[in-house]
């Protein structure tokens, strides 16, 4: 996928397209030194990565104005959410060389942020909107360490993968939940789960 086809098929702005150019360099200079991603996705980032990331947007509450991002790593989908506009972002990553990546890519991109560097279980409750989680855990494990957020009135929207099946039939043995499931617009296997009114079974 080119900027173009991304541009043509979120769509964003040109000079959001230049941000996420800036955020690819970044992205691919910082990938040397340490593992933020996949090697092989950095082949089609503009797939695997920001549209990925995007298309979570359409799937946010109305309105949203606070995200929280759980694992945020090399910032997919939080640190795309919070170019494409949303208003508060929370990013949680524990590993200290990767929220230094986060730092410098919010920077490189003029994006606010707002980084924890910490793990989940060590992160105060405030109220958010809506919490996003990719290749952070299986679904009962996110579902655990984000609780209090999601108890609170919070909706989860979590990438998954094809195991996704497994991971639902084993959160929904912990909580009950109501679960709406789309096709990733960004890989053939891939699951989109948006998760709400959530108790424990």
């Amino acid at each position: 996928m080119t900027p173009e086809a991304f541009a043509a098929d979120v769509p964003v702005s040109r000079e959001t397209v230049e941000r996420l150019e800036a955020y690819l360099t970044v992205l691919e200079k910082w990938q040397r030194r340490i593992n933020l991603v996949g090697k092989t996705t950095l082949e089609d980032p503009w797939r695997r990565h920001f549209l990925d990331s995007a298309q979570l947007l359409a799937l946010l509450p109305t309105p949203t104005r606070v995200l929280l991002d759980l694992g945020s790593g090399a910032g997919f989908p939080g640190l795309v959410l919070a170019i494409l506009g949303v208003p508060e972002v929370h990013l949680v990553e524990a590993d200290g060389r990767k929220s230094a990546f986060l730092i410098e890519a919010a920077r490189i991109t003029g994006t606010r942020i707002v980084l924890h560097t910490l793990r989940l279980e060590a992160l105060p409750v405030f109220p958010v909107d809506v919490v996003t989680a990719r290749a952070f855990a299986p679904l009962a494990r996110i579902l655990e360490g984000a609780a209090p957020f999601l108890l609170a009135g919070a909706q989860g929207v979590f990438l998954k993968g094809q195991s996704v099946d497994d991971e639902l039939t084993e959160a929904q043995s912990q909580w009950t939940m109501s679960v709406e499931r789309f096709a990733s617009r960004s890989d053939p296997t891939g699951h989109i789960l948006r998760i709400g009114e959530i108790h424990r079974a």
